[in-house]
């Protein structure tokens, strides 16, 4: 039997992942939280269920979480979104990912991928018959030429696809970019895919540009989000898409087909559980403090810290200690040292190796002080 995806190897967080677990390393590969997920929420959930909200959501989701999402967005960025028609909840963002990519991705059409880029985007693309187009961002700064992205738009172009903030870079766009954006996709019949998943996540003094933030933008935008980065609890593979009626008429038209409907008493725990802003809020200086627990820890270690904004990962320069390949040198790091981490390189199509690890940080202190006494080591 042919392959449709022969290039395509196991995740690299399922293989990191595993690797972690045999050689009982800390794991700060795979971006889960080690700490509990709120009781609050817990109990909402126990509630419904004993109400007797256990079967079939309506296909686009509950209608009370569509109308606490667009109150969320309206009270954010300032833009009025149709719960009824607008909105629909999925079963995690990578679920949504592709749903979005096979909705509008035919036989030959081109999407724009930035990388490094989240894992899911080529695959998706690919096996609807789309071609991706790259455009590689290198560190430290891993800004965007909007001219290259310009020249690269052609008539077979027919989806662009953003992360901000990005994972794995932690960077984050800002107003200039989204304009610049908008300038270049205005009159074209081009998708653009916003993933937003970690709206809340962002430090600095950074301001979080969503694409629902510009009104001319969304009119051509899919924004994807995800309740498990927001509520620590990647398991429960909970998300949304916002996007104008008449592309979500598209979405939901593989939605329904591809997963139907999702958890139906997680979604009346949070609608609950949303209509207090502080439950999501507060997140940017909860990891905030986080990441700079676990940078002070590490200031001199010979691995190099490369600046995060948003996310919670923190990306490591090895190039003073090693000239190894970013999987071999990851490899190592948790055989022999009992510490997980993602090679940046994985988040790129040609593996381009800049001898940078990924590091997940939304753990226990006790965790990334452990973590930071392997990396002072080395």
């Amino acid at each position: 039997m042919k392959s449709k995806l022969p290039q395509t190897e196991t995740s690299i967080f399922a293989v990191m992942s595993g690797l972690a677990h045999k050689h009982n390393a800390i794991n700060l590969s795979q971006g889960f939280p080690d700490f509990k997920v709120s009781q609050e929420l817990i109990d909402l959930i126990y509630s419904n269920m004993n109400k007797g909200n256990n079967q079939y959501a309506p296909m686009p989701g509950v209608l009370n979480l569509r109308i606490s999402i667009a109150n969320k967005i309206e009270k954010l960025y300032g833009l009025q979104v149709n719960p009824e028609s607008e909105i629909t909840i999925t079963a995690g963002a990578t679920q949504a990912l592709f749903t979005v990519i096979t909705a509008f991705i035919g036989q030959g059409d081109e999407a724009i991928i930035f990388e490094p880029a989240y894992d899911s985007y080529a695959p998706a693309v690919k096996l609807n018959g789309g071609i991706p187009k790259y455009i590689s961002l290198s560190k430290p700064e891993f800004k965007i030429d909007w001219n290259e992205v310009e020249d690269l738009i052609s008539d077979k172009t027919k989806m662009l696809i953003i992360n901000t903030p990005n994972n794995p870079g932690g960077f984050v766009f800002e107003e200039s970019d989204m304009l610049r954006l908008e300038e270049i996709t205005r009159d074209k019949d081009i998708v653009i895919i916003s993933d937003e998943v970690y709206e809340h996540i962002i430090f600095d003094g950074f301001t979080h540009q969503s694409a629902l933030k510009f009104p001319d933008l969304y009119q051509r935008t899919v924004a994807v989000f995800s309740f498990g980065k927001t509520f620590h609890a990647t398991g429960w593979k909970m998300g949304y898409v916002i996007a104008p009626e008449y592309l979500m008429i598209e979405i939901r038209k593989v939605h329904q087909f591809n997963v139907f409907c999702v958890n139906t008493p997680i979604q009346y725990a949070l609608s609950e559980y949303l209509k207090n802003e502080n439950n999501y809020l507060n997140l940017p200086s909860f990891y905030q403090q986080k990441r700079d627990f676990f940078v002070s820890k590490i200031p001199n270690s010979r691995f190099k810290v490369i600046p995060t904004h948003g996310t919670y990962f923190q990306l490591l320069d090895y190039s003073a200690i090693s000239d190894k390949p970013e999987f071999e040198f990851a490899h190592w790091l948790t055989k022999e040292k009992g510490l997980a981490s993602i090679p940046v390189s994985s988040f790129y199509h040609d593996k381009k190796n800049q001898q940078i690890l990924r590091f997940a940080f939304p753990k226990e202190e006790e965790t990334l002080e452990k973590a930071a006494k392997i990396l002072n080591s080395i």
